[in-house]
């Protein structure tokens, strides 16, 4: 049984996960991201991959449960399968009907129907994961299948995310999909007055600069400033429960400022933590653009980049997961994800999707005042701020894109 401890552990090893991969892929090296913004959720990678390590053996289990996070290989899926718990069933629970955020999640388990789920991943699965199972012909209706899981993301998205298996991912080799869908709506408890919201000069990483549009506020505001950085807290409308969500807007003070930033946030555990504003302060000029980002990518050379060789390997042992020799021979042919963040003058909506293919610093108490001004690329980080699980994170180096 997973303490009180281990899940608090879980979670800060669930927000070091967030900014690995937040890091690799705001990385310059990623063309597909350093061209353009990126917003993808951890947590719906993370509860994926928790899921595959509940059917996972030996060697394989204990690299999920590396990378992933837990405390090491004894209590690892226990701290895993907790933290899954207490995010699906508590973080992500709607909470619209009492005036919170609108939040939808869903697991699925599409599994061949030559192959029968092991009745303890399924227990696993559908108890702590609230996964739905489908027995599914993916012979010879390889397609439909597909298309039926596209459905069921674009059902659980309020129709953000239309695809998340592309065309031709699956076929007649398939044995099983586990996919998970994502969808956030929250309104600011201090929404921008639409009426301020003006065109003003975006610049860009190149040198260049774009006129777009920025909201702004002269209302005190959760800030804080460090060593080369300043964060915006930007909270949302609670419901009747003790949950939180926040957005965090990180912006470098240098223009061209973003990867490094992004690099020390990945590098140095607490350090989110750390840097998060407590207190309102006195504001000057806040500026903020209004930004949409539309964002998808295939996870498995990430994943393979931040030491998770293993499941896609000859070598990889899901012996747990299905009742059969054929256990042994499966491996994690491909890990599809995709989101969409919107944040404008009322709120955010964002909303995830991931299929899995197998084969700061307090502020001085003087009321200063502090400017904010997110006139070049930035940061972004959404989270649940009681239990500290990130949600969902990414970057804007071109409020334009998408919108």
């Amino acid at each position: 049984m997973a303490t009180t401890t281990d899940i608090r552990l879980s979670i800060a090893h669930q927000t070091r996960f967030a900014l690995r991969l937040a890091s690799a892929i705001s990385s310059p090296s990623n063309a597909d991201a350093a061209a353009g913004n990126a917003a993808f959720s951890p947590l719906s990678l993370h509860v994926a991959l928790s899921l595959i390590a509940a059917g996972a053996g030996g060697a394989t289990r204990d690299q999920l449960a590396a990378t992933i996070g837990a405390a090491g290989p004894g209590d690892a899926e226990a701290g895993l399968h907790a933290l899954a718990e207490l995010v699906v069933q508590l973080v992500l629970a709607d909470a619209s009907g009492a005036g919170g955020p609108r939040v939808a999640f869903a697991d699925g388990v599409f599994v061949d129907a030559s192959l029968s789920l092991k009745p303890s991943f399924k227990e696993v699965a559908v108890g702590k994961y609230k996964a739905e199972t489908h027995s599914v012909d993916f012979q010879t209706k390889a397609a439909e299948v597909a298309g039926q899981v596209n459905s069921w993301v674009d059902k659980v998205t309020s129709g953000l995310i239309k695809e998340i298996l592309p065309e031709g991912s699956v076929d007649n080799t398939t044995k099983m999909i586990l996919g998970n869908a994502l969808y956030f709506k929250g309104a600011w408890i201090e929404k921008f007055d639409a009426s301020k919201t003006k065109d003003d000069k975006f610049n860009l990483l190149d040198g260049s600069s774009v006129q777009a549009p920025f909201m702004s506020s002269t209302k005190k505001q959760y800030l804080s400033s460090s060593d080369g950085f300043n964060v915006l807290k930007l909270p949302y409308q609670q419901g009747e429960d003790e949950r939180q969500f926040s957005m965090y807007i990180l912006l470098p003070e240098a223009q061209d400022g973003l990867w490094s930033l992004a690099e020390k946030l990945s590098s140095k555990p607490g350090f989110l933590e750390k840097y998060l504003p407590t207190q309102k302060v006195p504001v000057g000029q806040l500026k903020l653009p209004k930004f949409k980002i539309t964002f998808g990518f295939e996870a498995s050379d990430v994943l393979k980049g931040l030491g998770l060789q293993l499941p896609f390997s000859a070598q990889a042992d899901f012996s747990e997961m299905v009742d059969s020799p054929v256990g042994q021979n499966l491996c994690v042919s491909s890990v599809f994800h995709k989101s969409f963040v919107e944040v404008n003058e009322e709120g955010t909506e964002a909303a995830a999707a991931t299929a899995v293919g197998f084969v700061l610093l307090s502020m001085p108490l003087e009321p200063m005042k502090m400017d904010f001004i997110a006139d070049h690329p930035f940061l972004f980080v959404l989270r649940e701020d009681m239990t500290g699980v990130v949600l969902f994170v990414g970057h804007v180096v071109n409020p334009l894109l998408g919108a």
